[in-house]
């Protein structure tokens, strides 16, 4: 991130975290710019990494992934190479949606959208409990879903 943000750019990050769909003559009407300073400042944000894309929101019980699972998962050692295998075998999973390596009693955190309870049985016995180097999976099954992809607050 090279520049600083100003209140103009905060604005227009927050709005378009709220609506990524809004026109750039949408966006600069809200932020009291012209059009044209807008589209430059938009790109800008871009360039400089501040937004890192835009896409759609898609309800999973819509897609048939409505079973959101917490996966905990310790692997055999801690060396950049199991850490650097685990990361290349998790990249192939459609299923993953995040995967955070962290500290504590686990190694990694992986958010799961998966059909069904079911659907995640098939998975992990075929796919997670096969992945380099893994010694421990423990799942935690969502029951209700407070927050999900909430805007980031700044």
């Amino acid at each position: 991130m090279a520049a600083e943000l100003d209140k103009i750019d905060r604005r227009m990050l927050k709005l378009l975290q709220a609506d990524g769909r809004l026109s750039n003559a949408e966006l600069a009407q809200k932020v009291s710019v012209s059009p044209a300073t807008c589209h430059r400042r938009t790109q800008r944000l871009i360039d400089e990494g501040f937004i890192k894309g835009f896409r759609a929101l898609i309800d999973p019980h819509s897609v048939s992934r409505g079973a959101a699972v917490m996966v905990g998962v310790v692997l055999d050692r801690s060396t950049p190479e199991s850490f650097a295998a685990f990361e290349a075998a998790i990249r192939k999973l459609s299923f993953v949606l995040d995967c955070h390596l962290v500290a504590g009693d686990f190694d990694y955190f992986l958010k799961v959208r998966v059909q069904d309870m079911a659907d995640f049985n098939r998975l992990h016995g075929e796919q997670l409990i096969a992945f380099p180097g893994v010694r421990q999976i423990r799942s935690f099954f969502v029951i209700k879903e407070v927050t999900d992809n909430a805007p980031l607050d700044f």
